[in-house]
Order: C-alpha cells, then structure tokens, then sequence
C-alpha cells in the first residue's frame, strides 16, 4: 500500500496558481514548473528580468566563533576569514569525502553566520551541522520564516533600485540589510543563471506584498523552475543530485575552486587520497552537433563507440541552439575538442567537448 508525502507549500503557492503556473513537486515542496513556457521565460531572463520563487531552500543560523565552534571545519571553505557582508560558496563531506550538500555561507557579524542549503536536503544538513557544531555554537532554523526570492537578469539592478535606491553599492557575492516595503530583510548580489541578480530574503508572511509590488514592474515576469534548469546547465552548474552526491567529490565534480586544503575540514583526508591516486573520472562539458539534446543517465562513447561515461544533466540551449550536457567522463577522453557521442540503445548524437560555461554573454557580473 503506497502512501503519499504531502508537499510543503511556499507562502506564494496560491500567487502561482492564480498566474495559471503548472505546478510540480520538487524536493518535497510544491513548485511552479512554468508559466508561459521555457523559451519564453529564458528569453525573458537573459534579456530583461525574471522573478522566482525559491522559498523552498533551506536557511540556518549560527552563531558562535568559527573555529571554536566547529563551522569552519564543517565546509570545504575557509570561512574563519570572510569579511562580514561576504558570501562563499562551498560544500559540506562525508568522510569518504562525498557531498552531503553544497551550499552559500554569509557572513552577518563577526560571530553570526546564515547557510542556504538545498530544499530537499534541509533536516539531513541541519543533523549535520548539530552533530558537528560544539556547544558554544548556537543553531536555528530559519527556513519557515524565511521566504526567498530571486530577481535575475540584466534590469534586475535598475528594477531594483525603484524599491531600495541603495542596491548600486552591492558588489558580487556580497550582501546587506534593507528596508524593503517597510521590511527589513537580507538581500544578496547572487543568484543561480549567470546573470546580474538579487536574491532577497523576506519575512515569510509578508512576502505576497512584495511579490506582487515586483510584478507590477511590466518588465519582469515570473518564471519556473524548468528554465532555472536550462540557466544553469548553460552556465555548467552543479545541481545536487545530479552533479553531486554522497557518493561524489567535489574534486570529481570539477569544484575544485572551492576547496581549501590549508585547513581542516571533514573529508580532507579522503580527497587527499583521490588528489594522490588521480581521478579516474571528471565532470566534462560537450555540446551536440544537432538539436538533441542529451538526458541524464545517457552513456557517453568514445568514438570507437566504447563507454567512457555518462551524462548527468543535459538540456537544449536556447543560447547555441543545440543540445549541451554536463557528465563525469573517463580521463584522457574529456579533452576539450575531443569528439564523443551520447546516447541510448536508440539513438546516439555526436557531440564535442567544450570549456565551460556554454553561455558567455551573461551580465553576471556587469
């Protein structure tokens, strides 16, 4: 006998709805796919600006000295020297070094620190971060007070300013608080589709008002998950689940970025060991030769046709107008401009290998 899991709603469901948004379960939460259609909303984003509602991450507070206790060495990050009203990006590993989440960490205070983790994987980090925490660090879960939405594309500055004239001062992965439709809030230069974007965290009960405030801007529209995805893959992000997992490294799916071995962190030693044995698979970028666009779980072949790995996300990218995928692929194959092939029993398209990321012309960081 089969039982449903009721799905947690944003406090913007009913906004979703009435917007004629289709909606779907993701990471437990109730969620807008689309409103008008992928093409239309990547073309909004890319161009103009997009809203979304991302109410569904996770949000935690610590409070306490990050290396007395504990922070510092729960990420792959050195976070001990963040200025305050920085963010970092980073992950959080097991021993055997595989990603129990990837998350951004922002600095408040000199001894206050909020994370945005992963919807789907809030209870599991919050047991993390209280296992690994000692008793000076003081834990919260915010995220059901917290709502969050994200304003991203090249007018989102401009759009901005009309409700808070002092956004222009925001650099890149950096922050500030607000007042926001008589709100104070948290609003942050970040965002996840690799253009110029906020990402505003507001009271969770008041967050209609500015939800509708936003769109009475007719430059903006509102915009689903689906194309998020499409931003992304275009752009050569992770995604947990897909590029990233307990059972995967960060070493392994190309962040290597975000690891700082001067510290300690758990997990070290395991990716030590992976640094010293050398990858036997890496994170690879390839762009079909057509419109096909590869799936997650396709093979990748070599051009003998032999297996050299597999696709773990893939989409058509309205940008190059071809297929573009992200998939761990065997060292010594993933070189950029090496032919490959993708596929299943089915059918199989050629690609080629590419730099990251696919989309270049972004206004990320104008």
């Amino acid at each position: 006998m089969s039982t449903e899991v009721a799905l947690h709603n944003t406090p913007l469901v009913e906004e979703h709805i009435a917007l004629g948004a289709k909606m779907v379960g993701f990471g437990g939460w109730n969620m807008p796919l689309q409103y008008e259609g992928i093409l239309a909303e990547w073309e909004h984003n890319r161009k103009t600006c997009s809203i979304f509602d991302c109410s569904h991450m996770g949000e935690f507070m610590v409070q306490g000295d990050a290396i007395q206790s504990g922070l510092d060495g729960i990420v792959t990050q050195r976070i001990a020297d963040m200025p305050v009203k920085t963010c970092r990006y980073g992950t959080m590993l097991n021993e055997e070094g595989g990603v129990i989440d990837d998350l951004i960490i922002y600095r408040k205070a000199p001894q206050e620190w909020m994370m945005v983790v992963n919807a789907a994987h809030r209870e599991k980090n919050a047991k993390n971060f209280k296992n690994h925490l000692t008793s000076p660090a003081n834990f919260k879960d915010i995220s059901f007070e917290t709502a969050k939405l994200d304003l991203q594309g090249p007018l989102s500055r401009d759009i901005l300013k009309t409700l808070v004239p002092d956004i222009a001062q925001l650099e890149y992965y950096t922050f500030d608080e607000f007042v926001l439709l008589g709100q104070k809030c948290l609003i942050s230069r970040t965002g996840y589709t690799g253009e110029l974007g906020y990402e505003i965290y507001y009271p969770w009960e008041k967050s209609k008002e500015l939800w509708r405030r936003i769109l009475k801007n007719d430059k903006v529209n509102p915009t689903g998950l689906g194309v998020r995805d499409v931003l992304r893959i275009e752009m050569c992000y992770s995604l947990y689940g897909h590029e990233l997992s307990e059972e995967i490294s960060p070493l392994q799916a190309g962040l290597d970025k975000f690891i700082d071995f001067e510290k300690d962190f758990i997990g070290k030693q395991a990716l030590l060991k992976q640094k010293a044995q050398g990858h036997h698979h890496r994170m690879g970028y390839f762009i079909s030769d057509s419109r096909r666009s590869p799936r997650a779980g396709h093979r990748i072949l070599d051009l003998s046709g032999n297996p050299v790995g597999r696709v773990t996300s893939g989409t058509f990218s309205p940008a190059l107008q071809r297929g573009i995928g992200l998939g761990f692929i065997e060292a010594g194959k993933n070189n950029i401009g090496s032919k490959i092939s993708f596929g299943d029993e089915k059918t199989i398209v050629s690609a080629v290998i590419s730099q990251r990321p696919f989309y270049k012309n972004g206004s990320l960081k104008h």
